[in-house]
């Protein structure tokens, strides 16, 4: 039980189109992975630094929660993701410890992820991602 590693950090971004070169030029690393998840309203660019992935995120939608993120807070690191087996063991003993649960059960996530946040109320104002590869211990 617990986290195995980081899985990766996300960061939001206003245009994905101005951020990636950035990350490729700046530091040398490969843009390997584009991919929109409309029940999101995301758009992701994903980034592998070792085993640690960075994850871009840019609003399809005003309104959808990387929207409200940067009209609020700007810019910037907008969740930090560990990898777990048994994501919905991991959610269950959390929740029995008291950590309040964005979402209780497994959703699908970027590049094919059973993923759930946790509130960052809960977790020291750092919203917080579980990610699990699908069909690990099922």
């Amino acid at each position: 039980m617990g986290p195995t590693h980081i899985e990766h950090i996300g960061i939001a971004v206003e245009s994905l189109e101005e951020a990636i070169p950035f990350y490729e030029k700046i530091f040398g690393f490969k843009c390997y992975s584009i991919e929109e998840v409309k029940d999101q309203k995301v758009k992701t660019a994903f980034f592998k630094v070792g085993q640690t992935k960075i994850e871009l995120l840019e609003s399809t939608d005003p309104d959808g929660p990387i929207g409200k993120f940067i009209e609020k807070k700007g810019q910037g690191v907008h969740h930090l993701a560990f990898a777990v087996n048994d994501l919905s063991g991991n959610l269950t003993t959390m929740e029995e410890k008291g950590v309040r649960l964005i979402d209780s059960k497994p959703r699908k996530g970027a590049e094919g992820l059973e993923i759930a946040f946790l509130h960052p109320k809960s977790t020291f104002g750092v919203l917080t991602e579980l990610c699990e590869e699908p069909n690990i211990n099922k």
